[in-house]
């Protein structure tokens, strides 16, 4: 199972980014998970650059999405609400077939930021027919630092509880793709 794990941080160091490669460690070799730094990288959306106009690097990102089995999302709460970078690559795949039936979860590096979850679980089941808000990861990792967050992650509970969540995203990856397939 291919995975692509997109932090909403732009930020270096960032506790999220920290927790999606530490979920990736812990996965490997059972599933191939790719941790999607770019979105600060990203233009400014503007629908006079979709199409023919679309830059090379929002091209990039959505042929990461679209070679994906599926997504997990992973994103500090800036404000009480979504990262702007972040709310900009959605913004990308607003018009863009990628993200319509592509399966995605949410993970959090934080014990807070329940109003940006909220957020973030509309805007993402607006987008596609396939997110999940059931299959959902949490740790309270705020402040830590990146090697903190891998030996935290890599605990046995929490590896056991990497080990479910990627479980049931994989089970509701090949639900989808049986689903697909039966229709057409």
């Amino acid at each position: 199972m291919k995975v692509l794990a997109i932090s909403g941080s732009a930020r270096r160091n960032s506790t999220n980014t920290a927790m999606l490669e530490a979920i990736r460690q812990v996965a490997a070799p059972r599933f191939d998970i790719r941790v999607s730094h770019g979105i600060a990288e990203l233009p400014v959306f503007s629908p006079d650059l979709e199409g023919e106009a679309t830059p090379r690097i929002v091209r990039d990102f959505m042929g990461a999405i679209d070679a994906s089995d599926g997504l997990i999302v992973s994103s500090p709460e800036y404000v009480r609400t979504i990262p702007g970078g972040l709310k900009n690559a959605i913004d990308w795949l607003v018009s863009a077939e990628v993200i319509v039936n592509k399966p995605v979860v949410l993970a959090h590096a934080s014990h807070r930021g329940d109003d940006m979850l909220a957020t973030l679980r509309i805007v993402m089941s607006t987008v596609t027919s396939n997110f999940n808000g059931e299959i959902f990861l949490r740790f309270p990792l705020m402040k830590e630092t990146p090697e903190a967050i891998r030996q935290i992650v890599a605990t046995a509970e929490n590896r056991s509880r990497v080990d479910t969540f990627l479980k049931e995203f994989s089970e509701f990856c090949q639900s989808v793709r049986a689903d697909s397939l039966g229709q057409s």
